[in-house]
Parts: C-alpha cells; sequence; structure tokens
C-alpha cells in the first residue's frame, strides 16, 4: 500500500511538475531540451531519434520513442526510477489543458557520480489528427531518498495518422471492388444505349441450310432432266425411275375384269 501511494505521488508531482512548464513556456517549443532543478545537480535532455526534420510526428498506433540522456554531476550516485509524459492543448489564445496521459515507465537505473546514462522512453497514440504539447519528465532520486522531478522535454507535436501503402489487403480489396462496379456500370450502359445501334448480324440455322442446300439439289435436277428430254427421244420420251423401292403390288395392277356381251343382252 505503502508503495503505490508512493507512486501515486511521485506521477501526480510529475503532472504538476509538467503543468508549470506549460505555464512558464521557456523552452520555445525545440526537439531537445536541458534542464537543471536546484538541489540536484543532474541535466536531462530528450531528442528523438527517428524523427523528422520538420517536427515531432506521432504516428498513431506505432510506437514513438524518445531518447533521454542523463548527466550526473554530484559527488553521488542518484537514481532514476521513473519516467513520464502527458500531451496538452496548444491552441494560440486558449488556456492549456491535459489532454492525454502518456505511459509512465519505472527504471531504477543507477548513475553514478561524473557519469552519463541514455534511456529510452517508448509510448503510443490513438487519437484524432491534430497539434499538441508534449511534455516529457523524469523523476531522479539522490543518495539520501530525495525525489526531484526533472522536465526532460516541452514542445510542439503533430499526431498524424500512418501512411497507407498501395500493397494494403484493405487497399487491394477496395481496388477491385470499385473496378468490378466500373465494369458492371459499363457493361449495362453499352447493352441499353449503345448495342441496339448497331446493326444485328443473322446466324444462319442448321435448317436454313438444309434447305438452301435441298433447293440447290432441286434446281440441279431440274436441269438434268431437262437436257434429258431436249434429247433424240423428245420431250415425249418415258422418263425412266429407280423401281427398286416400290412394292410389287403398286406396280402390277390387277386387271379388269371383262363383262361378256351376252350376259348383257339377257337382262
Amino acid at each position: 500500500m505503502g508503495k503505490f501511494s508512493f507512486w501515486s505521488l511521485a506521477l501526480l508531482s510529475v503532472q504538476a511538475l509538467l503543468a508549470r512548464a506549460e505555464d512558464a513556456d521557456n523552452s520555445g517549443g525545440g526537439t531537445e531540451e536541458q534542464s537543471q532543478i536546484p538541489g540536484l545537480s543532474v541535466s536531462v535532455s530528450a531528442s528523438f531519434p527517428s524523427s523528422e526534420i520538420f517536427g515531432v510526428k506521432l504516428v498513431n498506433g506505432h510506437p514513438t520513442e524518445a531518447l533521454l540522456s542523463f548527466v550526473n554531476e554530484e559527488p553521488d550516485e542518484v537514481t532514476v526510477s521513473l519516467i513520464g509524459g502527458s500531451l496538452w492543448s496548444d491552441i494560440p489564445g486558449e488556456p492549456t489543458q491535459n489532454v492525454r496521459n502518456l505511459t509512465t515507465t519505472q527504471y531504477q537505473v543507477n548513475i553514478p557520480a561524473g557519469g552519463k546514462e541514455s534511456l529510452p522512453y517508448a509510448f503510443a497514440t490513438e487519437m484524432h489528427p491534430q497539434d499538441l504539447r508534449l511534455h516529457i519528465a523524469a523523476i531522479v532520486g539522490n543518495k539520501d531518498g530525495v525525489f526531484f522531478t526533472l522536465p526532460a522535454y516541452n514542445g510542439t507535436v503533430s499526431i498524424v495518422e500512418p501512411d497507407t501503402s498501395i500493397f494494403d489487403p484493405q487497399i487491394i480489396f477496395l481496388y477491385v471492388f470499385l473496378l468490378s462496379c466500373s465494369v458492371g456500370v459499363m457493361y449495362t450502359f453499352y447493352n441499353l444505349w449503345i448495342a441496339p445501334y448497331f446493326p444485328q448480324k443473322r446466324k444462319a440455322t442448321k435448317g436454313g441450310d438444309r434447305t438452301k442446300k435441298s433447293s440447290s439439289e432441286t434446281k440441279a435436277v431440274d436441269a438434268s432432266e431437262q437436257g434429258a428430254g431436249s434429247g433424240s427421244d423428245g420431250p415425249s420420251a418415258a422418263k425412266t425411275f429407280d423401281t427398286e423401292w416400290i412394292p410389287a403390288h403398286h406396280i402390277n395392277r390387277p386387271e379388269a375384269r371383262k363383262v361378256k356381251g351376252k350376259a348383257r343382252n339377257r337382262a
């Protein structure tokens, strides 16, 4: 319980110091700041190795790492207990407000007298794109167990969204969906407004081919018959047919019976 109350008081002291630093605003918003508290000859500065040249940008969903460099000018060693930060509103002409408290990390790293130490401090954001003021502070204790709050950074940062890539699966799915919708709309437009104005080509069916073929064969047979009729036998010449397929009882018809004249006279 005592340890929990200690860290709670430490966090409250960090926030109080950051509020006072915001009111003072003597840093000018640089990317690197050095400070030294009376009573403890320890200086600390913060930098952002992966930050861009034109300002510090906090990318949503991606961890941002700040590098805090400590220089101990005390005759005895000191202990870096924890490092924390917060984001404050940065609107000119309006009072500053605490927008978000960042991660607080415990270290318990001892720095010998006259020694130097660099500690990374990582945090992440999930906020709307905007410009805010970032405060980072560290709590350092001396050999007597007295803790001091050292401000490490006080500057304006930009909250930005991550860059989108064309190889992102969501982007690829969106492209495919939009392309399919465009093709469907163009196909419908073509069938409704463009295709009816073009002449329709009729495709020849098998039945039509057979009809044409039979008519041509009939014409050829008629021509051959006319040639045969105009020969030596004349047009009255009998035409020859293939009678093998005709039944015999159709060819050999029965003769009619003759009635005798006597029978008629008797009647």
